[in-house]
């Protein structure tokens, strides 16, 4: 094996989860900071901690009622466009018949 190619190797790394001692393990560090640990970990305490702050399902809500209403706006949108093409299209149809009829009269 070669020399001075592996890292030292510390049999009593002290662990620490927020600043609290835990207790120690084998590591290539001499201590470890970590953020989650099983002790404290949801899945194996069998606790819920909700950590947000304005509440991801909140958040959620808002987001699909905003989307809803822009689907409702753009629904609505097109439902007058379409009703303002079909006035058109029956003021179109009706004025040629219109004038022929005036013409038909001042000809008479």
């Amino acid at each position: 094996m070669k020399k001075d190619i592996h890292p030292k190797y510390y049999d009593e790394a002290k662990v620490y989860v927020g600043g609290e001692f835990i207790g120690t393990v084998g590591s290539t560090r001499p201590e470890l900071h970590l953020d989650v640990w099983s002790g404290t970990h949801p899945f194996y305490t069998g606790q819920q901690r909700i950590l947000d702050t304005e509440g991801q399902v909140d958040r959620f809500q808002k987001r699909l009622e905003r989307k809803a209403s822009e689907l409702v706006d753009k629904a609505e949108k097109a439902r007058r466009r379409r009703s303002k093409r079909a006035i058109a299209e029956i003021v179109d149809e009706e004025t040629p018949a219109e004038t022929e009829s005036s013409n038909a009269a001042t000809e008479a």
